[in-house]
């Protein structure tokens, strides 16, 4: 069964791309120049993307390497031990809406702390799955389409992604 999986995963790629050369043949379309057209499109897109990207990335290295984290885990403590949250994933709340690689070393190094089978670590991998990195999805689409006026979108994805931690918490903690 793990061979019939691995055959498919590797030749998923190129039978895509030979699909659609047979269909641009079928339709007598340029596919070369639309690739090439499209791949022109794809950096300029990268480009206009740049700068929010590096201010993202400089953000959430100051936020890592200054402390910041520490102490708004601190600060809000008293509210997270009143709700049962576990402190231990709360540098991971705050940095799952901000990055995506960020968030993904702080849960990596929450199970080799904590384990994958602990509460902890159901909890960690719960949140990554019900939660979106949310300032750089919404930078990144903004940016791109062009969009100045954000607080709405910002509000409602904030919102979801703290249904998802709350809910993360709460569910995990009832199925274990």
């Amino acid at each position: 069964m793990t061979s019939i999986i691995n055959y498919i995963s590797n030749s998923a790629v190129p039978v895509v791309i030979t699909l659609i050369i047979l269909y641009g043949i079928k339709e007598k379309t340029k596919v070369f120049d639309n690739f090439l057209a499209g791949a022109k499109e794809g950096i300029e897109i990268v480009f206009k993307m740049f700068p929010t990207l590096v201010g993202i990335f400089l953000a959430v290295g100051l936020l890592r390497s200054s402390g910041v984290i520490d102490l708004i885990v601190k600060i809000i403590s008293p509210i997270t031990n009143l709700l049962e949250i576990p402190s231990q994933i709360m540098p991971l709340a705050i940095l799952r809406p901000i990055s995506g690689s960020a968030s993904m070393a702080v849960a990596v190094d929450i199970m080799q702390n904590y384990g994958v089978d602990t509460l902890i670590g159901i909890i960690t991998s719960t949140i990554m799955g019900s939660t979106e990195t949310t300032f750089y999805t919404i930078a990144i689409y903004t940016s791109v389409v062009g969009i100045k006026k954000t607080r709405g979108i910002l509000i409602a994805a904030l919102a979801a992604d703290i249904a998802g931690m709350v809910a993360s918490v709460v569910i995990c903690r009832i199925l274990s």
